[in-house]
């Protein structure tokens, strides 16, 4: 089993993000940590051996936390998930060793993708790890063991996009209440007409929960809401 630290500053975004690793099989949460300092405390109790790390924490980013725990020996294996996108970071974050970077928001195909990629990893390093390396194809097998494949879309309708779908769901994750086709539009730029599409597959989908509100006109107005793993 391998064991996962969820860190970001979010509470919310971090309960998601733990049930999202809950339903990989060969993962479970060992903790969660909402600082710098938290997640520090928790890589030195021990037994972590992969962190999901939020650049955008309160005490310091998740970047310069990377950096005390390596200059510090600690080589736990690190998963960059933030909305921070900039080339500059990226950079930072795979100079520091970071195994892959996820951009928010994201999916659970996305986030799986990742973490059956990195258990293939810790399978093909356990592999040769007693004999040795002997040749360039056993290391080539190990760098591919990381190269996670986009994920597929399954189940999307003709006409609906993986990419459009994730930034619908990104907008509904972050909002505090529900949002009507008409708002869900407006915050994403697309047209009203395309939201409510993608709304109503997602919502048959069981990925967003739907609700009604009446106003003067007595036609109740279609609200969408996130439905949490």
């Amino acid at each position: 089993m391998i064991d996962v630290l969820v860190v970001d500053d979010d509470f919310r975004v971090a309960e998601i993000n733990a049930k999202y690793v809950g339903k990989v099989p060969g993962f479970r949460v060992a903790a969660r940590a909402h600082s710098a300092a938290q997640a520090l405390a928790a890589v030195e109790r021990g037994s972590i051996d992969l962190v999901l790390l939020d650049h955008y924490l309160p005490d310091q980013t998740g970047l310069e936390l990377v950096h005390r725990m390596r200059e510090q020996g600690h080589g736990t294996d690190v998963i960059m998930i933030t909305a921070a996108s900039d080339v500059t970071t990226v950079q930072q974050a795979m100079r520091l060793g970071a195994l892959h970077y996820l951009v928010k928001p994201f999916t659970f195909a996305a986030l799986r993708t990742r973490l059956d990629s990195y258990a293939a990893l810790r399978r093909t390093v356990d592999r040769v790890g007693g004999r040795g390396l002997t040749g360039q194809e056993q290391v080539d097998r190990i760098f591919g063991a990381l190269r996670a494949p986009a994920p597929s879309a399954p189940g999307l309708p003709t006409g609906h996009s993986e990419p459009t779908t994730d930034l619908i769901c990104g907008v509904l994750h972050r909002a505090d209440h529900p949002l009507s086709a008409h708002e869900v539009a407006a915050r994403t730029g697309l047209s009203r007409s395309t939201a409510q599409r993608y709304l109503r597959h997602l919502e048959q989908a069981g990925r967003l929960r739907l609700s009604l509100k009446y106003g003067d006109t007595g036609r109740p107005e279609h609200r969408y809401a996130w439905v949490a793993p």
